[in-house]
């Protein structure tokens, strides 16, 4: 008989929700889940994982501690709760805190004295405290004294074998002192990292923004390199791995097709929105976004390009697309670049045919060869292991004519010395 000792609620049980309270069951607290989704409350009852591909968090979600429910009641029995909902942008970029006011508000209207409340939501420096707050104080509860309000941002890496959920060192701050000493207190009793204690809520939710802006400017520089490069004849990928040789003051990013998953293509606009609104101009941050987000043209125009010098055009012409995650081996398709180049190939007319191994409902294709037989040309939009393994003689084999390495993951000179058109990012 398993020990409790506490109740948590996770609101979201999404890629950061679910496996945080799958590791709260684990250590032993009586754990609740709450999302919108029904399917997603039954198969998490039956002890069914909704996300795939992680064997690790089926065997958890298989032991049926956690008890997911549409119901926000479960708030008024738990002693902590933590938020873990989305926080996207509109198709113009801004920020979209109507996840997080919805579930503010939840926690608000079951908020009962002594609870602690943390946030993991990605949210940029300040909405702790204007948005967030004021919802859960409207009662008359006062943060510090009746509840206690911190904020740790989440830090998760879908598909790493290596860091996970439970080793990841995390950052975390309170409205108040005691609110951070006891966020700390409970992630030291469910994690095997390091915690550090912010001086501040605003410093905890700015750590998280300036981690992925960090990776977004410097990915956005490699692209731009790579733009150049590929002007003067110069291979980057090469470039990038001469320069990688320096043993101090380089870290190697490399270029692509685009730049997916929840985080580095979204967490910018909260930081510079924020900013906006206090009179500062984020123009570093915007100049990476835009870079970044011309990758997926970027590459189709590549196409576009090697199907001319064959006389081709890519209206009517079948074109195979390998991958629609965002990452190599996840089914994750959130801002994945692959979508933006499948709607692009579209409208320029292409007959779009698509494979994911671990996407197969949304694969036009069940099988990599199914995708082969029926293309004369493709793009490399996710470097799954299945298309970076791939023996490249059966793309002569099968009749590809150009080949579009969106992931520069590919043997370039064996294409090449095979007689087919060969482009890379900046290769």
């Amino acid at each position: 008989m398993r020990k409790v000792r506490a109740t948590v609620t996770v609101i979201g049980l999404g890629y950061v929700g679910l496996p945080l309270a799958a590791l709260c069951a684990e250590k032993g607290y009586r754990t609740y889940g709450i999302t919108l989704e029904a399917k997603k409350v039954s198969m998490v009852n039956k002890g069914v994982s909704p996300i795939a591909n992680d064997a690790e968090l089926a065997v958890s979600v298989a032991k049926k501690h956690i008890v997911a429910t549409r119901n926000a009641k479960v708030i008024r029995q738990s002693d902590i709760v933590l938020m873990c909902v989305p926080t996207p942008v509109d198709k113009l970029y801004n920020p979209d805190l109507s996840p997080v006011r919805s579930a503010a508000l939840k926690i608000s209207l079951n908020l009962r004295k002594g609870q602690l409340i943390i946030i993991e939501s990605t949210i940029n420096p300040g909405v702790c405290e204007e948005v967030i707050l004021p919802i859960l104080q409207k009662g008359g509860k006062v943060a510090g004294r009746d509840f206690f309000l911190a904020h740790c941002p989440e830090r998760i890496n879908p598909g790493d074998p290596t860091w996970n959920v439970r080793n990841i060192p995390r950052v975390v701050g309170g409205i108040t002192h005691r609110c951070s000493r006891l966020a700390a207190k409970f992630y030291r009793s469910i994690l095997e990292s390091d915690i550090r204690e912010m001086k501040s809520i605003k410093e905890a939710e700015a750590t998280k923004i300036v981690e992925n802006s960090f990776r977004d400017i410097n990915i956005a520089f490699v692209n731009e390199l790579a733009k150049s490069f590929d002007k003067l004849g110069i291979d980057v990928y090469d470039v990038i791995q001469g320069a990688a040789t320096k043993p101090f003051a380089f870290m190697a990013h490399y270029p692509s097709c685009g730049v997916g998953g929840h985080c580095i293509p979204v967490d910018p606009y909260y930081l510079i929105e924020r900013a906006k609104q206090s009179g500062f101009d984020h123009r570093f941050l915007r100049i990476a976004r835009e870079i970044n987000n011309s990758m997926p043209a970027y590459t189709v125009n590549h196409l576009i390009r090697q199907l001319n010098k064959l006389k081709m055009p890519l209206s009517g012409t079948s074109i195979g697309v390998c991958g629609i995650s965002y990452k190599a081996e996840v089914s994750d398709i959130r801002e994945s670049s692959s979508l933006k180049i499948i709607s692009l190939l579209k409208e320029f007319g292409a007959k779009v045919r698509t494979y994911d191994p671990y996407l197969l409902e949304q694969s036009t294709d069940k099988s990599l060869i199914e995708l082969l037989r029926h293309s004369d040309g493709m793009i490399i939009a996710t470097n799954h292991r299945e298309f970076v393994e791939m023996d490249i003689r059966k793309l002569r084999k099968y009749g590809i004519k150009v080949v579009i390495d969106g992931k520069n993951c590919l043997d370039k000179d064996g294409i090449v010395r095979l007689g087919m058109a060969y482009k890379g990012i900046g290769r």
